[in-house]
């Protein structure tokens, strides 16, 4: 009788489960050993994974599923590659040493399986089954950290620019908002959002959207500006534009672009004084924070 996959598959999990201890032993030194000694990985944590892995390395190939199919449609199993690569993530792995980490299994589990059987045609059947699936284990590696990575990247990107554009109370009921740089859609979308849940919490009545440090105001610009005005007249606080320089105003009025209906003003003094009249309220009672 002929040697078949199913029965590699039963001789792999058989493996996996009797000697999982071993083969976890193994494959944590492959990682510390790939990885060098100032790579920084806890000993501790590969042996946690390493055991979650193996674990439900062998559940999968012990499921019906087709070995093409076990990696990504056994939950246990993906559930466990994606762990270990968004954990690589936040630990500054590469995404190269991620996937040949999880490539390392393949050598610590072949080891095992040449330790249990001397039958060529079924080690040989068994490496095949077990690069496959390894193969496997590696693409989905390297897929979850690339998108980790990208994650990451977005989030802190985003939390640079609310960093880069803070809204200030510059008075009872005013606040304010120093742009200094392009204003493009990205940032626009976290001014809006940033002032807008500002004015919420302070109950302000008006919003100064300082632009002295955008270098220049374009039309992209202007209409990033007419948005973040209509949102904030649309929750009903007046919006007053400060820092429009000579060469802004006269770009602007190049451009054609049509701010009549914005109130705006040159510095940023001038617009506190009109803010502070919109508000309707004495200077002497303005000035007190509430």
């Amino acid at each position: 009788m002929g040697v078949t996959e199913t029965m590699v598959r039963r001789r792999v999990v058989k493996a996996l489960r009797e000697s999982s201890h071993a083969v976890a032993d193994r494959w944590v030194e492959l990682q510390l050993a790939q990885a060098g000694p100032r790579a920084g990985f806890d000993g501790r944590e590969l042996r946690e994974e390493a055991d979650a892995l193996i674990t439900a390395l062998a559940g999968g190939l012990d499921s019906d599923l087709p070995v093409h199919q076990v990696v990504n449609s056994h939950q246990e199993l993906r559930r466990a590659v994606v762990d270990l690569s968004l954990r690589r993530v936040r630990e500054g792995a590469t995404p190269t040493a991620t996937s040949l980490a999880v490539l390392a299994l393949k050598e610590a589990v072949l080891e095992t399986l040449q330790a249990a059987t001397d039958d060529a045609a079924e080690l040989y059947t068994a490496a095949l089954l077990i690069n496959r699936l390894l193969d496997a284990a590696g693409a989905l590696s390297f897929d979850t950290y690339v998108e980790g990575r990208e994650e990451i990247i977005r989030r802190q990107s985003r939390q640079l620019l609310g960093l880069s554009t803070p809204v200030v109370r510059l008075w009872r009921h005013v606040l304010a908002v120093p742009l200094i740089g392009t204003l493009d859609s990205a940032r626009t979308q976290v001014v809006m959002e940033n002032l807008l849940e500002a004015i919420q919490q302070d109950q302000a009545k008006v919003a100064i959207i300082d632009i002295t440090g955008v270098p220049t105001v374009d039309t992209a610009v202007a209409q990033h500006l007419m948005q973040t005005v209509n949102a904030v007249r649309l929750m009903g606080a007046d919006c007053v534009i400060s820092g429009i320089r000579p060469s802004t105003a006269q770009t602007i009025a190049q451009l054609g672009i049509d701010l009549s209906k914005i109130l705006t003003r040159a510095r940023l003094a001038d617009a506190l004084a009109e803010a502070i009249q919109l508000t309707g309220e004495p200077v002497h009672e303005a000035a007190v924070p509430r």
